[in-house]
């Protein structure tokens, strides 16, 4: 049966990832957790959060951030958040705060540079993770961490939480299982937020309350700009892969994980920095990408300039099938049937006021998505009990980022990449494989690189 049968089979034949619509009331009598931090800025204190609402009686013992000021003020704000009321144990290494061995489960939300080797230090620990996206700042680093969590036998769930969203999960089961879409012939996939740092302030001394050395870690070293440091370092390709990394991740893993699909076989790439030219950020403002699959291609574009599309839909997926048009995003999704007897559909974000009301009134909290992270984090919690693998398992992550730092490399050479994904290489092409594991800075060594 190839794909586009498949699809017409609708729910009874379709072998979709689960959903995380699992009964999670048993979790109440599951045994409570000792739950560490790493990287205690706007996300990781945002996932926390979210997994004490779904695991009050969990305990938050330790944190860890190379930014001082933060590393307090999360302290006191955990403290003041969780059943015990204990304020955490605080560490500026993650080295030292995994050597105490004594943690269930270890949530990383440091820059992108900073995941793989704690990660790998955390499962070599003993503890279960909760990383973010994209798992690996390269290609070889990624491979390397789903071998390590394999070969210790942990869970690892990627913070993909569109795999978790309720309205996409409804729109998994009410449009794609239920075959409203027919034969679908392509994907597209894009971002026009204007995200991308416009401003070229000078280099400066790094405040006193950051551990610029260690923030830096293996990435290359570069004199400390005011953009980076919390939450602009995403502008800079040495700590991360650009619009590409951040935002299309999200749209292909959750594109793959709605109809199924594993790795692109080819990928191919353009665009660069095409309007936004003064400003100090490195990254492309305007790229396109184009993964092709078995049965259709799934097609990326972001512009960080200039207006968007749809205005209801400036962050999402649209995918076109023979029998209708389906866009989804964090917000919503639309289901547009193309003639016949079907009737359109629509489905907004899950807002849980009712149940937690702090989420009115959280800084920073992207609320909408506040429900996706509670149910990711019920997945996590109920995979750590039966050892099976999590919605959005390590490997689902590799594959979405993955993806996008080929594309990257396409776009940098110039040419179309073939991926052997049996392999882990380019086939027929020993430039682009070269680029698959980044040099790290000395001490530092890279976990994907063998002696």
């Amino acid at each position: 049966m190839d794909r586009r049968t498949f699809l017409r089979a609708g729910a009874a034949g379709l072998a979709l990832s689960a959903a995380p619509s699992r009964g999670y009331a048993w979790l109440a009598d599951a045994k409570p957790k000792r739950v560490g931090l790493i990287g205690t800025g706007w996300y990781g204190k945002a996932d926390l959060i979210r997994l004490l609402q779904v695991s009050p009686t969990s305990e938050v013992v330790s944190l860890c951030d190379v930014d001082s000021k933060m590393l307090a003020d999360a302290a006191a704000m955990i403290g003041g958040r969780q059943a015990s009321g204990k304020v955490p144990r605080v560490y500026s290494d993650y080295r030292k705060m995994l050597a105490e061995k004594d943690l269930d489960v270890v949530l990383i939300a440091t820059p992108d540079h900073w995941h793989a080797l704690p990660m790998i230090a955390a499962v070599e620990a003993g503890a279960d993770v909760y990383l973010q996206k994209p798992i690996s700042i390269d290609v070889a680093e990624g491979q390397a961490m789903l071998e390590i969590a394999r070969k210790h036998k942990r869970v690892v769930q990627i913070g993909t939480q569109r795999r978790s969203t309720p309205h996409l999960i409804d729109a998994r089961n009410k449009v794609i299982k239920e075959g409203k879409l027919g034969a679908i012939g392509m994907v597209e996939i894009y971002c026009y937020y204007h995200m991308r740092n416009r401003t070229n302030p000078p280099d400066t001394a790094p405040p006193e309350n950051l551990d610029w050395e260690m923030w830096t870690g293996p990435a290359p070293m570069r004199p400390f700009n005011p953009i980076v440091h919390p939450r602009g370092w995403r502008a800079f390709q040495e700590y991360g892969n650009g619009i590409m990394g951040d935002m299309c991740v999200h749209m292909i893993d959750m594109v793959r994980w709605l109809l199924n699909l594993g790795w692109p076989t080819k990928i191919s790439s353009s665009g660069g920095i095409l309007i936004d030219k003064a400003a100090k950020a490195n990254i492309p403002d305007t790229q396109e990408a184009t993964f092709e699959f078995p049965d259709f291609p799934v097609i990326w574009q972001h512009r960080s300039w200039g207006s968007t599309p749809d205005p209801k839909y400036p962050w999402g997926a649209t995918i076109y099938g023979e029998k209708g048009t389906l866009k989804l995003s964090v917000n919503s999704f639309d289901f547009t049937p193309q003639g016949g007897n079907e009737k359109p559909l629509h489905g907004d974000a899950l807002f849980e006021y009712d149940e937690y009301p702090e989420d009115k009134t959280e800084k920073d909290l992207e609320r909408h998505v506040a429900s996706a992270i509670r149910g990711h984090m019920r997945d996590l919690l109920a995979c750590i009990e039966t050892r099976a693998m999590p919605v959005a398992d390590i490997e689902q992550g590799h594959i979405s980022t993955a993806s996008c730092i080929l594309a990257n490399h396409a776009l940098k050479l110039g040419r179309t990449l073939t991926w052997d994904s049996a392999g882990g290489k380019v086939t027929g092409d020993d430039q682009a494989n070269g680029l698959l594991a980044r040099p790290y800075r000395a001490p530092w060594i890279h976990p994907g690189i063998k002696a």
